[in-house]
């Protein structure tokens, strides 16, 4: 099925697949491509309405019965870190961040097949080879850049595809050493870019989606200063609120409902008149 926003962009709806998240769920996508002079543009504007990028694709969870995916941002300005965390920054002092261009390396994949097969050796990325990781790097139509982290000895202990947005960075796609799991350094790559947005002037830091119920994605309201993109809207968690994953499947808008309260670049959107 396709969608389309006069003027602008076509929008398509995956066919239902197994959730990853929560167990006895459907998930379905929302998603258009990224091509042309306004990719940039596109991406920055969907972005800011939960949307996440995977190569020239934009997307966002769009199923029948199931808000749970909440896409997730710290406000930088607002962010203090927990004692813990200032541990994981002590802990982790003495990495080297080193911004590339998008390109892959052998040493990236050796380090990204070594990842999957401890954290995920049933997911959806377990078969991907070397070519595919390639691609998963390289084909970015929009502003992005390699995080390497590397010890003191020049060993890679962490890499992060990263997205410079309008109004922040966007933590595509992440793998670290799973042998200095005690070193959290998940955690220390978010903490980084946080220093990094910060000293760039950029508001946020934008991580992908919190499913409340799952215990894979729990880690991301760790964080002091989250916001969630929820009804339309980025609001901070709120620490009273549930966050039930059940919903009224009458209560889920329709595709076309959707698509229709997106906000192009460029259109002026009807709730803005």
């Amino acid at each position: 099925m396709h969608h389309t926003v006069p003027l602008t962009s076509q929008f398509y709806v995956t066919a239902p697949q197994i959730c990853p998240y929560l167990e006895g769920r459907m998930e379905r996508k929302l998603f258009t491509s990224l091509q042309g002079t306004n990719s940039s543009s596109l991406n920055n504007a969907l972005s800011k309405q939960g949307f996440r990028r995977s190569q020239n694709v934009l997307y966002r969870p769009a199923c029948v019965a199931c808000t749970a995916c909440l896409s997730a941002r710290i406000d930088v300005d607002k962010f203090f870190p927990s004692k813990s965390q200032r541990r994981i920054l002590k802990r982790n002092a003495n990495l080297l961040r080193r911004p590339n261009a998008p390109w892959a390396t052998e040493k990236q994949y050796e380090l990204f097949r070594r990842y999957l097969d401890v954290r995920h050796a049933e997911g959806g990325m377990a078969d991907m080879d070397i070519f595919e990781f390639a691609a998963m790097i390289e084909e970015t139509p929009v502003n992005s850049r390699v995080m390497e982290y590397n010890t003191q000895a020049g060993d890679l202990a962490a890499v992060c595809l990263t997205d410079i947005f309008d109004d922040g960075l966007s933590l595509v796609y992440s793998f670290f050493d799973t042998d200095r799991s005690k070193d959290s350094i998940g955690t220390f790559m978010i903490l980084d870019h946080i220093t990094v947005a910060r000293a760039a002037g950029l508001p946020y830091v934008y991580l992908g989606y919190w499913v409340p119920g799952s215990d894979k994605m729990a880690y991301k309201a760790h964080f002091s200063a989250v916001e969630i993109f929820r009804n339309q809207k980025w609001t901070p968690i709120d620490p009273t609120d549930s966050y039930q994953t059940e919903t009224n499947p009458l209560e889920v808008r329709t595709i076309t409902q959707q698509v229709e309260n997106i906000s192009m670049p460029g259109v002026l959107h009807k709730s803005d008149t």
